[in-house]
């Protein structure tokens, strides 16, 4: 309903408008709207007022803001101006005579009551909220009030009609605004309740009594204390109270007892506080949430972070965790004992900060797996660490990744391999190191020099006959060092004349001669750092040989056209096919720079001294032959490993390697055979016999050795394969062989 006011006339009115008075008399009513309809205008004196006379009554109907109506039986006897404009008819005189039934919605006809009928005395009033049709159709909202009365000496309804379709509209859009609301409201899984200061509940949504085990009818009034055992309502009643005393919004879990069954559950609530328009606190407003399965889980993920820690801890391998800045995240126990780091301590510091007392040279694995986001797998090296003395490890290093593939930094797993490779040394025949293929008596040696000098500054010549593999012994020493992360740059030195040579080596700047038309960095300058090959160092110049001297004493070289020395941190290894002693000799090679650069000889041995590497040597170029051409070969036959044991081999490894890519080209089965070979090979003829007598020849001798190395080790045969270069095994085999040899 409408609130009632006072005019200061002292009339009532509705919705501020003027409405009929109650006790209106019957006659007077009659007499007034008579003189509005049948009497000609009067009173124009200006003395007259609009008050005092007929045409006054019908001014203030006719400027009525509500639209105003006369019905008799059934009809419109009167209508004002407005009315007519809200039942979209252009004057009243359309309205008049017509059905006031017909105007209404046939729905809403029963509550519509027009009061007395004719032959009752007593006054009837009507008030009704209902729809009618407008002249084109449309259908309006309007308020009806209106009384009994006699019009004419006829019962008629007199009233009004307010349009109030605007207020029905904004109802509805609020009625549907408030029930898509209670719908969301009620889809959530979150539980909202409201409770009184009393702790009662006033309000709850679909997803609190899902969590409290009832439903919203039955969870309403009810007391939170209901849902609680004596404890946790205790533990309830503070946090609510904190709430209340602070004001400011608080967060705690607890546990419930479901009414439906029983069963307990863990709830996490949300308090805030409802406070009324003046500010004064009414009660609280709680956001549930049914975290039980969540503590659940947390509890499994606690016992297995547990078992993963203890793991972790127990794990003789140094494991260390890092982010993509290089910041330690984790590290275990074994890292302190390995890498000497405090891992307490090391949480939140680079990485490389840490590694305070050795080469740092695992920074740079990981430093790859960072950048290229590539696993890097069992990378030995020597720590250089400085309490722990030619120290060993393996080396891995992965990404590290989220739930979701992302990458959040990288793994890195150390494991001390110090003992492995002390017993590798003395138990067991190497076949390869690094990509050197062999396991020649000469070659074991060879590995075991390498593996002593990958860690040293010292400067090493390589000699051997062209196609003996010098590069790949260069390399690897780079590679197995601390170095094996820096730049690796070759110079052919035989193939540069002296000028382009020494620009070449040490660089030039603008201008330094014809040609030189910018700044050029030299070869030291690119290898800094790292290590750089001086490959046939036989063949530099008297004036190459005096700079380079300079640069190995020093550490320090000019370049070209300037005069200012520049400070090189650079690893020298030097080859070279020629006899470096013979030319010294004969004056072609400085003898200073010789020594400077024979501190540490490595010499290889040709093919033709290690025969029995052939077969290694077949293996290893069938697997890249096959891997590069896409083929399926197996291998060679008997005969041509039999004609590749009786050639000579002057181009060595290297001339191997083109035999077989030579066969590789040309067959197309599953076997190399002579056919397939080069005619240089194919038609080489030795007697096999020869060949049959030397392999018997070597057998006594080879036999006196082992034997004379047992009798000088006490027959400790460990030691006498440690002493001939072998490996136990081989050592064992040999003995059972010779055995059976005399027992035939």
């Amino acid at each position: 309903m409408y609130p009632i006011a006072t005019t200061h006339h002292g009339e009532e009115t509705e919705m501020g408008v003027p409405i009929m008075d109650q006790g209106l008399n019957r006659r007077s009513l009659e007499e007034r709207i008579n003189d509005w309809e049948n009497q000609p205008k009067k009173h124009n004196s200006p003395e007259s007022t609009a008050l005092d006379s007929q045409d006054g009554y019908r001014t203030i109907f006719e400027k009525s803001l509500v639209g105003l109506y006369v019905i008799q039986r059934g009809r419109f006897s009167y209508v004002n101006s407005m009315l007519s404009d809200i039942l979209g008819y252009g004057n009243p005189e359309e309205l008049i005579g017509k059905s006031f039934w017909e105007s209404i919605h046939p729905d809403d006809r029963r509550l519509v009551k027009l009061g007395m009928g004719e032959g009752q005395n007593e006054l009837f009033q009507d008030r009704s909220i209902f729809r009618v049709f407008k002249k084109d159709g449309t259908i309006l909202w309007v308020h009806m009030g209106g009384s009994t009365t006699v019009y004419q000496g006829k019962p008629a309804n007199v009233g009004h009609l307010i349009d109030i379709t605007p207020f029905k509209e904004m109802e509805k859009s609020q009625r549907d605004f408030l029930e898509k609301y209670r719908k969301i409201f009620n889809e959530v899984e979150d539980g909202v309740a409201e409770l009184d200061l009393k702790g009662n509940i006033t309000f709850v949504n679909n997803g609190a009594a899902k969590i409290w085990g009832g439903t919203i009818e039955s969870g309403t009034g009810l007391n939170y204390r209901s849902y609680l055992d004596e404890e946790m309502a205790k533990t309830v009643y503070q946090a609510y109270n904190k709430v209340f005393r602070t004001g400011i919004p608080g967060k705690f879990s607890y546990e419930i007892i479901r009414r439906r069954d029983g069963i307990r559950r863990i709830i996490e609530d949300s308090v805030s506080l409802i406070r009324n328009a003046d500010g004064k606190i009414t009660g609280f407003r709680a956001v549930s949430r049914d975290i039980t399965d969540r503590k659940g889980t947390e509890k499994k993920l606690a016992e297995h972070r547990t078992r993963l820690e203890a793991i972790f801890a127990s794990v003789r391998d140094a494991i260390v965790t890092v982010d993509p800045e290089r910041r330690i995240i984790e590290a275990n126990k074994s890292t302190e004992n390995i890498c000497g780091i405090a891992r307490k301590e090391a949480a939140g510091k680079i990485l490389s900060q840490c590694f305070s007392q050795c080469s740092k040279s695992c920074s740079e694995v990981l430093r790859q797996t960072l950048e290229k986001k590539m696993t890097i797998k069992e990378y030995r090296l020597e720590c250089g660490h400085q309490q722990r003395h030619q120290q060993t490890v393996s080396v891995t290093s992965s990404p590290l990744l989220d739930p979701e593939g992302n990458f959040m930094g990288a793994v890195l797993v150390i494991r001390d391999i110090t003992l492995l490779r002390d017993l590798e040394r003395e138990l067991r025949e190497r076949n390869q190191f690094q990509n050197i293929i062999g396991r020649n008596r000469k070659m074991q040696d060879i590995y075991r020099l390498l593996e002593d000098l990958a860690n040293l500054e010292t400067t090493v010549l390589i000699t051997g006959e062209s196609g003996t593999g010098k590069e790949l012994v260069a390399r690897a020493l780079h590679y197995s060092g601390e170095r094996a992360f820096k730049p690796f740059v070759t110079v052919n030195c035989s193939a540069l004349t002296e000028s382009l040579l020494e620009s070449e080596l040490f660089g030039h700047v603008k201008g330094a001669f014809t040609g030189a038309i910018k700044d050029k960095q030299g070869r030291f300058q690119a290898a800094n750092g790292g290590t750089l090959l001086l490959d046939e160092i036989g063949d530099i110049s008297p004036l190459i040989q005096l700079k380079l001297l300079r640069v190995l004493q020093e550490k320090e070289f000019e370049r070209v056209g300037e005069s200012t020395p520049q400070k090189v941190d650079v690893r020298v290894i030097a080859c070279t096919n020629k006899d470096l002693r013979e030319k010294v000799k004969t004056g072609e090679f400085r003898q200073d720079l010789y020594y400077r650069l024979k501190v540490v000889e490595v010499s290889l041995p040709p093919l033709r001294d290690r025969l029995e590497d052939l077969p290694l040597l077949v293996d290893h170029f069938c697997q890249s032959f096959n891997e590069r051409f896409k083929k399926n070969i197996e291998g060679i036959s008997s005969e041509v490993l039999s004609r590749f044991m009786n050639y000579p081999w002057p181009g060595n490894v290297r001339e191997l390697e083109h035999v077989m890519e030579h066969g590789f080209v040309l067959c197309h089965g599953r076997m190399i055979t002579l056919e397939h070979l080069p005619s240089e090979i194919s038609s080489y003829e030795r007697s096999e016999k020869i060949t049959i007598s030397r392999t018997r020849a070597k057998e006594p001798k080879q036999a006196q050795e082992i034997l004379d190395a047992l009798n000088k080790t006490g027959w400790n045969k460990a030691k006498a394969a440690r002493l001939l270069g072998i490996g136990r095994r081989t050592i064992y085999r040999k003995i059972d062989s010779y055995h059976q040899s005399n027992e035939k």
